[in-house]
């Protein structure tokens, strides 16, 4: 009695193997575009992975930067430190961080002889020509600008700069490459759900006459339906093994060949220890959801059962 269920589920998944077979040209059409769907997801989803940290790294790097009014006082500069605590879109997490005008020399000066030459005599705040800053981090890259803009009208504040610009476009670029590749994965999938639809409907269509011998001696619509949703199914799962091992072997390699890194140390690529396993589990997800819906609207639509 309890062994039923186990055989049923043998007895299904052996007829599904058996159709694939009997109808090896359609299946194969189904296979290499769900293959061939896959890899072109693999790939979206990793460029995806890859630009999200890429964001993620440009927005924790974005600075403003706050140069004061080269004559502020030591008291005007602990007033002004509070106003831009209370500014909403600060990260204090992060800290605000403060920069005295003697250490911006000294620091110019260690790297150049010219800046060295220039300055040697700027041996106080009074004759000391550069400007006090504040380094401030914010929470939200979108707000920046307007950040920036309030932090701008607090009195003895002299310039506030950020890159002004730069920072929106590139955000935005990258969060519409983002919203791009989402929107090719979901037509991919929906052609490819297409596709094994009608793989499965002509299917069914071959098998018209197995079908009425099976409705005639009392099968229940649930054992018609079963083999060709195990058929979509495996379908599924053998269209998804090569993009599969071209994840996770594929990238290692790309990220190995690049040393982590493309265009120098430019964009550096997501380690693949985590990335190539999520994405392949996203993957065998897709195929099997892929392949089932594709044979369930194939039996509702054409069966009509």
């Amino acid at each position: 009695m309890y062994m039923k269920p186990f055989r049923m589920l043998g007895r299904n998944a052996r007829d599904a193997f058996k159709s694939i077979f009997r109808n090896f040209s359609l299946s194969l059409a189904s296979l290499s575009c769900v293959t061939i769907t896959l890899i072109v997801v693999s790939i979206t989803m990793i460029l995806a992975f890859n630009v999200d940290n890429l964001t993620t790294r440009i927005e924790e790097d974005v600075t403003i930067v706050v140069f004061l009014d080269r004559d502020i006082d030591e008291d005007r500069i602990d007033e002004i430190e509070k106003e831009i605590e209370k500014i909403d879109n600060v990260n204090l997490e992060e800290g605000i961080e403060f920069t005295d005008k003697m250490e911006i020399r000294e620091q110019f000066m260690e790297a150049s002889e010219i800046h060295a030459a220039i300055m040697a005599e700027w041996t106080t705040r009074e004759t000391n020509s550069l400007q006090d800053t504040f380094h401030v981090r914010v929470i939200e890259t979108e707000k920046i600008q307007e950040t920036a803009n309030v932090i701008g009208d607090i009195p003895g504040v002299s310039v506030v700069r950020y890159g002004e610009g730069m920072v929106e476009h590139l955000v935005s670029m990258f969060n519409s490459i983002q919203r791009g590749s989402i929107a090719i994965v979901i037509a991919l999938i929906l052609v490819t759900a297409f596709l094994i639809s009608n793989t499965i409907k002509l299917t069914i269509f071959s098998r018209k006459k197995e079908i009425d011998i099976m409705r005639l001696v009392g099968a229940s619509n649930l054992n018609i339906k079963i083999p060709f949703i195990f058929e979509g199914l495996l379908i599924g799962i053998i269209g998804s093994i090569v993009p599969v091992l071209l994840t996770i072997f594929g990238y290692e390699a790309l990220f190995d060949a690049f040393d982590g890194y493309l265009f120098g140390a430019v964009l550096p690529l997501v380690e693949p220890s985590v990335l190539v396993y999520e994405v392949s589990a996203v993957l065998l997800i897709v195929a099997v959801a892929v392949g089932m819906l594709g044979s369930l609207r194939a039996v509702g639509k054409y069966l009509k059962i």
